[in-house]
């Protein structure tokens, strides 16, 4: 017989209960009886970082920007694959998150969030992009539940749509790199996305028994 997931530890949102299981050496992260995340399919979050900072070629990023916390996969590759000198911007809606990241989920995320190079805001990473100053961050990650759905999110979507992707623009350096992960493969977005101003490359991962999508833009 499987054994039973544990609920580690829950918390109300607006969207139901946030809660963190755990079995054995796997974690999930629940929210309204709907999986945000889970820690054994989690290869096509590090390869977002990955696959944008071999994008970014020999330059070592200065100011990194990384969406949301998650259970610091994402972020943990990307602390792998940078110099001492790299300074991490990690902006995370929910502050709970950022606990649960510092405490039980900590061994498995290599203790990413205690890294000094990390900054951690609980802000809206739309707001944080929208007030961040021109050319702020070399690399800028989103990492967010489910990424762009153009069938199902409005036209001036707060991170996806074309007001949001001009900020976006202006907020990575020239040369620099976004990096956006979405469950499923989006045509629109895609043309979005180049239209802002980036050069565009669409990657397919398998996560698990997922198929996910990263898309990079390089700021011309």
């Amino acid at each position: 017989m499987a054994t039973a997931w544990q609920t580690i530890a829950t918390v109300g949102t607006d969207e139901g209960p946030l809660e963190l299981r755990r079995r054995r050496d796997d974690w999930l992260m629940v929210i309204g009886g709907r999986v945000l995340m889970n820690s054994f399919s989690r290869s096509s979050e590090e390869e977002l970082a990955r696959l944008a900072i071999d994008r970014l070629g020999a330059k070592a990023p200065r100011r990194v920007l990384n969406a949301g916390l998650g259970m610091g996969f994402t972020l943990r590759a990307l602390l792998d694959r940078t110099p001492p000198t790299t300074r991490v911007v990690v902006a995370e809606l929910n502050p709970t998150v950022v606990e649960w990241c510092r405490g039980p989920l900590a061994a498995a995320n290599g203790e990413a969030v205690r890294d000094p190079r990390v900054r951690v805001e609980i802000d809206d990473v739309a707001r944080v992009i929208a007030n961040a100053d021109a050319g702020a961050f070399d690399l800028i990650l989103l990492d967010l539940y489910e990424g762009p759905n153009t069938s199902t999110q409005p036209t001036d979507d707060p991170n996806y749509g074309p007001g949001a992707l001009a900020r976006l623009h202006r907020a990575v350096a020239k040369g620099g790199v976004a990096g956006i992960w979405s469950e499923d493969a989006d045509a629109p977005f895609a043309k979005r996305f180049a239209a802002a101003g980036f050069g565009v490359t669409k990657h397919a991962l398998k996560s698990g028994a997922s198929r996910h999508v990263v898309y990079l833009g390089t700021r011309r």
